[in-house]
């Protein structure tokens, strides 16, 4: 039988932060949405939502960009599930990854927040961090800069030239894990950088 998973997208609302390695879940959620050729559309739990399939007759998906800043991305993250009547097993948040390097992924489900707003309240919002996180690394600030103005900061020319490929590829770690389960995402996309 056919299950739901909600797939949320972590970034911050509004043109400003449209294109900075904070909103790189954002990103990843357009790319899934373009792959099917959908378009979001505004949802009651305070989110855009596309309402799709993995592949016709297979899990339904829904790819989700919340309307809230990062920081209390729980409410509407907590909304959502309960309106689709999904459980913390069939949620996946892709968010971005200061300690991974730049055109790296890693995913992992539960555990500690590392330090991620985002994560950690929607983890206090669903009362457990045991959901999925697929975990696009920016990398961190050269020098002495600021952590938090490199994560509201766009990305450099050299990253420019490989984000559209590095977005294709975490879409595809978020489609194998829906599809093949947690071991057999890791063991290609944990290996390929």
């Amino acid at each position: 039988m056919a299950s739901t998973w909600l797939i949320i997208g972590l970034g911050n609302p509004g043109p400003r932060y449209v294109a900075t390695r904070h909103n790189i879940g954002q990103m990843v959620m357009d790319e899934l949405a373009e792959r099917r050729g959908e378009r979001f559309r505004e949802h009651k739990a305070g989110a855009r939502v596309v309402e799709t399939w993995l592949r016709p007759g297979g899990d339904k998906l829904v790819l989700a960009k919340l309307n809230s800043f990062m920081n209390v991305s729980g409410t509407p993250a907590a909304a959502l599930a309960k309106f689709y009547s999904t459980d913390a097993d069939h949620i996946v948040v892709v968010h971005d990854e200061l300690d991974i390097p730049f055109d790296s992924i890693r995913l992992k489900i539960g555990g500690g927040h590392g330090g991620h707003n985002g994560v950690r309240d929607i983890a206090r919002a669903l009362a457990t961090p045991d959901f999925a996180r697929v975990r696009a690394g920016i990398g961190r600030p050269p020098g002495r800069q600021d952590p938090a103005d490199w994560v509201l900061g766009t990305f450099s020319a050299a990253e420019q030239k490989m984000l559209s490929i590095f977005l294709s590829d975490v879409a595809d770690a978020v489609e194998q894990l829906v599809d093949e389960g947690l071991l057999a995402a890791q063991q290609k996309h944990h290996s390929r950088s």
